[in-house]
């Protein structure tokens, strides 16, 4: 069986593997780890779909998660390794040491490949740093999951990873083989991904009476000047005609937001799956680089580019988060860069103001980063310890896992954590959708829910969603 793999663009390594080198390979690596430890396998294989293979991967039942991001790295993860969850102020600095303590364990930094093959520990963060009501699953602070496969695929590269604890019947041959099977199992999977229709909405729940009452006091909030910033969320719940595969979502959302990152997680039989496209990055480490994305601002498709540039309250807004996100890197101890003027992205059919920050890291772990940024303005406010104290008041639901951090960080020390928004909860046939606008001094009430309004729209539209106008609208 042969394999190949290409460490940068245009450079090629080709070579064959045998089971008789992953055998090797495998007693190898764990030759120094200590009883129990976890030994973490990849194969090159056939650079295959990973939403395509999802649901083919062992243990999707017990957790799943997609990453399907820019430029073309696309990750499917299922089963547990090893996790983390809890909740409470420390969980920025928990979440880092599982992260430090699980990769740095695995013994897997002399194996060959490209960094889309390296093991990862999976993020997924809630809002606030714990529920404020105790519900019958109330969401932790923060999930992290060493996942038991990953597959990885980045252009025509593809890669395969086991990760077990070893002891009993789980040998280093064990692995090896378990691994070998599923690799065969994959390549014989369908070029197409097959895919119930769409379901179609029978009703949505209403949110314009209780986003006017909430937008009021906020506006007066910042008119008064006791906030200069204040991101106001609504959530509206739709009921559809039948159970709803998330691969579905997945895949309408690759088709109508490619400049987004796609991901999905999913935690427990029969439990919700969080599922969206973020077009902010909250960070991206690569190489010791930083990047961060401020993204306030929004444009109707209706309305001329230049209009958003023009706009003094969006430009108002975004230089906000421009300048919240600066100050946190120079109080980290980086030295930012910015562009002078904001650049216009489009996400679907909806443009925002953007403006890329970079940093050369000193040091600093991302996850410490993370929790210095989050949130940023763009998704809760100014101050941001009294603005968290208004959602709180303001929002008359949880906002879970919505503008939240979720990505992953490597062994190498990469990561990347995109801000969970444009994205949507999904329990069985019940999809629930939050979006939100940024309040500042000049903001006009009718265009702020018009603006909620076109988000959950593009949203339900972009998740390939059959609508039904006749849908009842349900009291709640």
């Amino acid at each position: 069986m042969a394999h190949t793999f290409e460490q940068s663009p245009g450079t090629a390594v080709s070579f064959s593997f045998s089971f008789t080198d992953l055998l090797a390979q495998a007693q190898a690596q764990a030759a120094p780890l200590e009883d129990e430890g976890i030994l973490s396998l990849a194969l090159a294989v056939e650079p295959l779909d990973p939403l395509l293979a999802l649901d083919f991967l062992p243990a999707a039942t017990n957790f799943r998660a997609l990453w399907d991001g820019a430029p073309g790295l696309c990750l499917a993860a299922t089963g547990v390794a090893q996790h983390l969850e809890l909740s409470g102020p420390r969980r920025f600095e928990l979440a880092q040491r599982f992260s430090q303590l699980t990769l740095g364990r695995l013994g897997a930094g002399s194996q060959p490949g490209p960094p889309q093959a390296r093991p990862r520990v999976w993020l997924a963060f809630s809002f606030f740093d714990g529920p404020l009501q105790e519900g019958p699953q109330p969401l932790p602070g923060v999930r992290a999951v060493l996942p038991r496969w990953q597959l990885s695929r980045q252009g025509r590269q593809g890669w395969l990873r086991l990760q077990r604890r070893l002891g009993g019947e789980v040998t280093p041959r064990a692995v090896a083989e378990e691994l070998w099977d599923q690799a065969q199992r994959l390549a014989t999977l369908p070029p197409a991904l097959p895919l119930a229709p769409a379901p179609q909405v029978l009703s949505r729940s209403p949110w314009q009476g209780a986003y006017q009452r909430a937008m009021g006091q906020a506006l007066e909030l910042v008119e008064s000047g006791q906030l200069r910033k204040l991101v106001l969320a609504v959530r509206q719940q739709l009921l559809l005609d039948g159970p709803l595969d998330p691969r579905l979502l997945l895949e309408g959302l690759r088709q109508r937001q490619g400049g987004s990152c796609r991901f999905l997680w999913a935690q427990g039989e029969g439990g919700a799956a969080l599922v969206g496209a973020s077009p902010e990055r909250l960070l991206t480490v690569r190489q010791g680089q930083l990047r961060c994305d401020a993204l306030a601002g929004t444009a109707s498709p209706g309305e001329p580019a230049e209009a958003l540039l023009q706009s003094v309250k969006d430009r108002h807004e975004h230089e906000l988060v421009v300048e919240a996100i600066t100050a946190v890197l120079q109080e980290q101890g980086l030295a930012p860069r910015r562009p002078r003027h904001p650049r216009l992205a489009r996400h679907g059919p909806l443009r925002h103001l953007h403006t890329p920050i970079t940093a050369e890291l000193r040091g600093q772990h991302p996850l410490a980063l993370a929790e210095a940024l989050h949130p940023t303005p763009a998704v809760a406010g100014l101050p941001r310890r009294e603005a968290m104290g208004w959602l709180r008041s303001l929002e008359p639901f949880e906002r879970g896992a919505y503008a939240a951090p979720i990505g992953w960080i490597d062994s190498a020390g990469d990561a990347e954590l995109r801000v969970a928004i444009r994205s949507g909860v999904l329990r069985g046939n019940q999809l629930e959708l939050t979006a939100g606008a940024g309040l500042v001094r000049g903001s006009q009430p009718e265009r702020e829910m018009q603006e909620v309004a076109l988000k959950l729209e593009v949203l339900q539209q972009q998740l390939n969603l059959r609508s039904n106008s006749a849908a009842a609208v349900v009291p709640g």
